[in-house]
């Protein structure tokens, strides 16, 4: 009896050591796992990178949570596989803050090693950062226990996000800085969003980087006139700003197009109506533009449409539902995946309100849009001169009233007249025959055949 339980005591380590053999030792399939400690649906630079993995042949396994619909080519190609993590029980919300961070690290750090551990083998596994914590502590352990090799994708900074709300100086910023620091030279190579990133990286971290340029796949374009307005059509039915002035729902008119008779527009009968107001994708308040318009004939009333979701968003839905304006109205749509490209191929002008955390990422949202050839307005910060070019592509702003200027001489004379507005989106020309998959190629993809040994550019 005594040799029995001595045997069935020893069993679970021998199987773990056989385990940890066999996964080391046999080789796997040309594939990818992707590890988004996030919603997977609301990280489209990894469902880009799952997209290009695919197409070229991998088999492609993504690790993350859900909650936002996903790209439609990553649901209906079996080369894909979903793995949804649990999230953090809604209890741990009781307890301290303190408490809260270090529950929801230690529950993260075991769902995620147990996603890791029971999927197939794979050659590869590829790590959104931020967030660094638990990731790469539990992707460097079961990339070893696996015989997997570990890259790393960076997008910015961890440290520099928990900075915002608890500074600086605060304890768990600064061991967040170290952890991402030391754990984050164990990649066997990295990708990153800006040539900015890159220096830093090496400078200061010691970590070699590959630049990999956020760049719009194929579906974001300017959207035809067709396409248009089978959108104002759909948004129409639940969005009063999209209807004509009449105010009634109806599948030939919009308050931007026209059908002709054929709501359906699938003859090539849709146009805009001379007298339209501005489409603007926008995030902030037009009080100054208001009383512009008041004052000039040669200013279009605006649209303006605010996209996303967020804890805020109902905040900022009663801030605008206080206001009394006459010349601008707003819209806070859902939008399906497939919707969003159309909303900006079909819009006038952008705006962009983000600010880098660290000042070292660039928004991907510019980079949409101009592949829908849409300029935009950008908040200033470093780096944004790597893709907003002043007067070229785009402008830059650095406060609400030179925002509120630039609109009004974008818009001044729209539509027919707006030469600016005109100007700007001819210059996107080159920037849109540039996609995320033929960059994706030159430069991501060698890094994953082993073509390449990150040599410093």
């Amino acid at each position: 009896m005594i040799l029995v339980g001595t045997i069935l005591l020893a069993l679970p380590p021998i199987i773990c050591i056989l385990y940890i053999i066999l996964n080391y030792y046999v080789p796997g399939k040309k594939s990818v796992c992707i590890v988004v400690l996030g919603d997977i649906g609301r990280s489209p630079r990894m469902q880009y990178h799952a997209i290009s993995f695919m197409k070229s042949g991998f088999d492609v396994d993504i690790v993350g949570y859900g909650g936002s619909e996903v790209q439609a080519e990553l649901k209906k190609n079996e080369k894909v596989s979903l793995h949804l993590m649990l999230e953090p029980p809604v209890y741990f919300k009781i307890f301290p803050k303190i408490i809260q961070y270090a529950t929801k690290v230690i529950w993260q750090s075991i769902t995620l090693a147990i996603a890791l551990l029971l999927m197939p083998k794979c050659g590869h596994i590829f790590v959104q950062n931020p967030p660094c914590i638990p990731t790469f502590m539990v992707a460097i352990v079961t990339s070893w226990l696996r015989g997997s090799r570990l890259v790393v994708d960076w997008h910015n900074y961890g440290y520099t996000i928990m900075a915002l709300s608890l500074g600086n100086s605060h304890p768990l910023v600064k061991f967040s800085h170290w952890y991402e620091r030391v754990l984050g030279k164990w990649a066997s190579a990295n990708l990153c969003v800006t040539k900015a990133m890159k220096e830093d990286l090496s400078a200061n971290w010691g970590i070699r980087c590959s630049v990999l340029y956020d760049r719009p796949p194929e579906m974001f374009t300017t959207a035809g006139l067709n396409d248009r307005h089978r959108l104002f059509v759909r948004l129409a039915a639940e969005y009063p700003v999209f209807r004509p002035e009449n105010g009634e729902i109806s599948n030939d008119e919009t308050a931007f197009t026209v059908a002709n008779g054929n709501g359906e527009a699938t003859n090539g009968d849709a146009y805009y109506l001379q007298k339209r107001p501005a489409l603007l994708i926008s995030s902030t308040s037009w009080t100054e533009y208001e009383s512009s318009v008041e004052k000039s004939s040669d200013l279009p009333k605006i649209v303006c449409v605010i996209t996303g979701k967020g804890p805020l968003k109902e905040h900022y839905s009663e801030v605008i539902r206080s206001q009394n304006w006459k010349n601008v109205s707003f819209c806070l749509p859902w939008l399906t995946p497939e919707d969003y490209p159309t909303l900006l191929g079909s819009a006038d002008v952008g705006i962009c309100l983000h600010k880098s955390s660290s000042g070292l990422d660039l928004p991907m949202k510019v980079v949409d849009m101009f592949g829908c050839g849409l300029p935009v307005c950008a908040i200033n910060f470093n780096c944004l001169d790597e893709l907003v070019h002043h007067n070229k592509n785009g402008l830059i702003f650095n406060d609400s009233s030179e925002l509120a200027h630039q609109i009004m001489d974008l818009l001044q004379g729209f539509p027919d007249k707006s030469k600016k507005l005109d100007t700007l989106r001819k210059n996107l020309t080159a920037f849109q025959s540039s996609r995320w998959h033929d960059n994706w190629i030159k430069v991501a993809l060698p890094l994953f055949e082993g073509q390449d040994q990150q040599k410093a550019e």
